[in-house]
């Protein structure tokens, strides 16, 4: 069965090596039809501590790697120029 993945911006990189992203899913309400946003978030191994807030990344389903992250970062699919990393790079 192949790994799942899914597209979503990073909200906080202030953990090492993790990311936390948020994935919107947009849908009609059933009965109204208005379009519903429903996020949720997961947290993200990211090996080189490269994202920063606001990069729009590519996660993938992986091995447990601790209670909580079971997704890893697979790329970095724009870059954000507007919001200033918190990370310090080393």
């Amino acid at each position: 069965m192949p790994r799942k993945e899914l597209v979503g911006k990073v909200v906080s990189n202030k953990m090492q090596k993790t990311v936390v992203v948020a994935i919107e899913n947009r849908f009609p309400h059933p009965k109204y039809e208005k379009q519903m946003v429903k996020t949720r978030k997961f947290k993200a191994h990211d090996e080189n501590n490269k994202c920063g807030i606001g990069d729009k990344v590519r996660i993938q389903e992986c091995r447990p790697l601790s209670k909580d992250k079971t997704w890893e970062v697979v790329e970095i699919i724009e870059k954000s120029v507007d919001v200033i990393s918190t990370k310090e790079s080393t």
